[in-house]
């Protein structure tokens, strides 16, 4: 599959501060690649670096084989979406749609027929001949999104489009975003914090801390084998539940327990020494779910957080905290006595002084 983007040992620093650090990335054509981390973890800066925003300190990129490395934001073919709006407030959104187009002094006929496709398939043809104004935050976000779709170019970069919006807005918008890409194939990257963003949108999920990848797969990959303890704990809500212990033979012992992990699919040989074994709360069975489980135990329940359609209970399980979920419906109050059973395939285990995956 031919590359869209590629990134080529590239470093950013700002006098002695190390941004980004012999970073390596290759983008498929029409792929949605989504840059996900904590706030300072690079993401933004890299994007920038794509677009021609900041010049890097070393390393090269690539745009459809193009070596853009030192070229201008306006001579990459790439369009870019930013978090706030940035529409001129005294134009109507025709006008906003159409600005870039005519200062590169485009035919009216091929500008028209551009801002009529971006309208459609974002559905604001209603709203063409209104000003920023009188727009929602979710139709002027639209508008900000057509403004990249009229350049017709081969990569989109969104910059978290969706995080000054509010919960609902943001869920609307996140599927039209798929439903755009869907139906026009583009090759897309998308920064954001928002790990439900990433996963519902992502073909394949970059997981960045301290200016490196910590992980590239696809979002089923990244949550059912995460590479490293830090991509374990920073995908899913609540996190992983991680449990300190000892691998020997194919059992865990941690705090007194010990586990049979014996069906879980370690890489290369079966571990030995200092582990940690990460178990999602809605990997946790219970009820008759887990009467074939090699793992088993009684726990006192001690909160309890309904959610409607499920309940977060949290427990100590080998003297550590642990949650699990159940069912929204479930009859559960704190002082309660449930028994659990946790299925070690479904488990996760790190070697505790690297954290990477066992």
């Amino acid at each position: 599959m031919m590359h869209s983007v590629s990134i080529r040992s590239l470093d950013l620093h700002f006098g002695a501060v190390k941004v980004l650090q012999n970073l390596d990335l290759d983008i498929f054509d029409g792929e949605f690649l989504v840059l996900l981390g904590s706030s300072g973890c690079g993401k933004s800066t890299l994007l920038n670096c794509i677009a021609g925003l900041l010049d890097v300190t070393d390393g090269q990129i690539f745009i459809k084989d193009k070596n853009v490395t030192w070229l201008e934001p306006n001579e990459r073919g790439i369009g870019m979406v930013f978090q706030s709006y940035a529409l001129y407030p005294q134009m109507t959104v025709e006008g906003n749609l159409s600005f870039g187009l005519r200062n590169a002094r485009m035919p009216k006929a091929e500008i028209a027929k551009r801002v009529a496709r971006a309208a459609e398939i974002l559905q604001i043809e209603p709203l063409l001949k209104r000003k920023p104004a009188a727009l929602s935050g979710g139709q002027r976000q639209r508008v900000a999104i057509g403004r990249a779709l009229v350049r017709d170019v081969d990569v989109f970069l969104f910059d978290e489009p969706l995080s000054n919006l509010d919960a609902k807005l943001r869920a609307d918008l996140r599927v039209e975003i798929k439903r755009l890409h869907q139906n026009l194939e583009n090759t897309m990257i998308y920064v954001t914090h928002d790990q439900v963003e990433a996963m519902t949108l992502a073909d394949r999920i970059a997981i960045m801390k301290g200016g490196q990848i910590m992980q590239l797969a696809s979002p089923a990959e990244i949550y059912n084998r995460p590479g490293n303890k830090y991509v374990a704990d920073f995908i899913g809500s609540p996190s992983m539940n991680f449990l300190e212990g000892m691998l020997d033979s194919g059992r865990f012992t941690t705090s007194g327990e010990t586990l049979d992990t014996t069906a879980y699919p370690f890489s290369g040989s079966t571990a030995h020494g200092p582990a940690t074994m990460g178990v999602r709360p809605e990997h946790v069975a219970t009820g008759h779910e887990m009467q074939s489980l090699p793992i088993q135990a009684d726990v006192s329940v001690e909160l309890v957080e309904p959610m409607g359609s499920d309940t977060l209970v949290w427990t100590q399980f080998a003297g550590q905290t642990f949650r699990f979920r159940m069912d929204g419906q479930a009859e559960v109050a704190p002082g309660d006595t449930i028994r659990i059973g946790i299925d070690p395939a479904k488990a996760s285990f790190f070697d505790q002084k690297t954290e990477l995956r066992l």
